[in-house]
């Protein structure tokens, strides 16, 4: 769990998940590159609240292949390289379909996964290019429970997360043999800013119980997940897809 002198991104990293996961990868030594796609005010905050002083911001929009490229690009020009990635970034728009009419919808299905699959996707393929040239390298992405367990309200939502699990595994299987290792750590509900109106809601109770420790994930115990993947030693999880939800949903 040593990252000194490693260069690692992570997107949408300026708060919630991608924010502990930013903070964890700073505090073992790592050159960190947060991704953030509007929030200046709290991707600067982010940044000055990192350890160390060789770190970077850079605004870009994950759905926005251009801005993907020329964000690595940037990367690699301030750093000289780029060891491990974390697609973090991700949108979940509401679109029930009883209530949805079918304009929304069709927009619902192509933001969501603009956002969540293909983004991802020219991020691990720009990413890729220059860990083959390099020698080797670590891809992470966050996925989610709701890929496992179905989304009856964001549908798009799963569907994408569940193609990013698939993704992550054909990447594993065809990165390998140039010392790229892919993985995924899948969450369940984590105690963030965007989580906080339901989980202090009149539902709060019941997604709680839904674990039996009776509670959500805090971000630092998915980001540590993270870092597992990432770490020397994990390789041999390239394809892995770590569960976070403290048994609240379960697979074989």
């Amino acid at each position: 769990m040593d990252f000194t002198n490693k260069t690692v991104l992570v997107t949408g990293g300026s708060r919630g998940i991608g924010k502990a996961i930013a903070f964890a990868f700073a505090k073992k030594g790592a050159r960190v590159a947060v991704l953030f796609r509007s929030d200046q005010v709290s991707a600067d905050k982010t940044l000055a609240e990192l350890e160390g002083n060789t770190h970077l911001a850079l605004k870009a929009d994950v759905a926005d292949a251009d801005q993907v490229k020329k964000a690595l690009d940037a990367v690699i020009e301030s750093f000289g390289r780029l060891d491990i990635v974390v697609n973090n970034a991700g949108i979940g728009i509401y679109h029930p379909l009883p209530t949805t009419n079918y304009k929304d919808w069709q927009q619902a299905w192509k933001q969501t996964i603009d956002a969540n699959l293909i983004g991802p996707a020219n991020i691990c393929f720009c990413a890729a290019k220059h860990m083959i040239d390099q020698g080797g390298g670590r891809i992470v992405n966050i996925t989610s429970r709701g890929a496992f367990r179905g989304e009856p309200t964001k549908a798009a939502y799963g569907a994408s997360k569940a193609g990013l699990n698939s993704l992550s595994q054909s990447l594993a299987v065809a990165l390998g043999g140039y010392k790229i290792f892919v993985g995924a750590v899948a969450p369940g509900f984590v105690n963030t800013e965007l989580t906080a109106d339901r989980l202090n809601g009149p539902e709060g109770e019941q997604i709680k119980a839904q674990s039996p420790f009776n509670r959500v994930a805090e971000p630092e115990e998915v980001a540590h997940a993270v870092l597992f993947l990432a770490s020397e030693g994990a390789e041999f999880s390239t394809g892995t897809i770590i569960d976070v939800n403290g048994a609240s949903y379960l697979r074989s």
